[in-house]
């Protein structure tokens, strides 16, 4: 294979991301080889995360961020704490930050291997989310699914976490609504210019809440870091819940803290290593370092 880059797949609480070492060479992933790994039920994928050099001083890295349809995405928390525990084993570092599209992001390996992502400030205004039409309370926005007199769905809070977010408040299990039926309608409705990820979530205490995500370019996802900013924040805005909570996002917990004295959210969860192996940035096509399991292959 010409021209191929290292890439390590791996999981952020099973959000599956492809971490592509792409420093010291010119271009990028393209989205023709992102929807070809994708289509791969070895190195399918939620994000790519592509580390690039460093453009801006004082970073270590700048990260481009694919969905798994080739798109371009903005933030990607759990893909974050991916990048950095692959950083931190090959260079013994523990603090690392990071340039984005979104901006920057600051992150720190723990002694127990936990990681913490500094998201940043949530933007609540409706021309920064953005909202197709004017909102002057975000925490409550005019949205639903079904009949207009009983809607299945209805009033999300609305939040960008670097992306936006759309998080629907429900009183039932959040595996009891067809969230596969519901997050593409919702995903790509007019009043998201740049579409949305789509949310469900439950209250469970004033610290604790359930979260499942339909993710903007990607679906069905079993842990989305900055929809569970975006539900912690939004919980804490309504008053539903404390600035400090545990998200349950269906690939396990993530402690959110929105912060007082700042306003920044900060992430804290593991990341996972799965498997490496080199690949063609242009066309997607790769190979393993070693041979794969069966279960990589199935």
């Amino acid at each position: 294979m010409a021209d191929t880059v290292p890439f390590a797949k791996m999981n952020g609480l099973g959000n599956e991301i492809l971490v592509v070492d792409m420093r010291g060479r010119d271009g990028f992933v393209t989205p023709e080889a992102a929807v070809a790994l994708a289509g791969d039920p070895a190195t399918a994928f939620d994000q790519i995360m592509a580390i690039h050099d460093p453009r801006l001083h004082g970073t270590d890295a700048y990260i481009d961020i694919l969905n798994s349809d080739g798109s371009k995405a903005q933030a990607c928390g759990n893909g974050t704490r991916c990048v950095v525990q692959a950083l931190s084993a090959e260079t013994g570092k523990k603090v690392f930050t990071f340039q984005t599209v979104a901006g920057i992001l600051n992150a720190r390996e723990h002694d127990d291997a936990m990681i913490d992502v500094d998201m940043g400030k949530p933007e609540f205004h409706w021309e920064k989310i953005p909202l197709a039409e004017e909102f002057r309370d975000t925490r409550m926005i005019e949205l639903q699914i079904g009949p207009i007199d009983e809607p299945v769905l209805h009033s999300p809070s609305a939040v960008s976490m670097g992306n936006p977010h759309a998080v629907f408040w429900v009183e039932d299990d959040v595996w009891s609504y067809a969230l596969d039926t519901f997050g593409p309608l919702l995903e790509n409705h007019p009043i998201f210019p740049e579409k949305a990820n789509i949310s469900l979530a439950r209250i469970r205490s004033d610290d604790e809440l359930d979260l499942r995500t339909w993710e903007r370019g990607a679906g069905l996802t079993k842990a989305c870091g900055s929809a569970a900013c975006a539900a912690a924040v939004s919980a804490a805005r309504t008053g539903r819940t404390g600035r400090s909570v545990t998200v349950n996002v269906p690939g396990g917990p993530l402690r959110i803290e929105w912060l007082e004295k700042n306003d920044h959210v900060i992430m804290t969860g593991p990341a996972e290593w799965e498997f490496s192996g080199t690949l063609d940035p242009q066309t997607g096509h790769w190979r393993p370092d070693e041979p794969l399991a069966k279960e990589n292959r199935s």
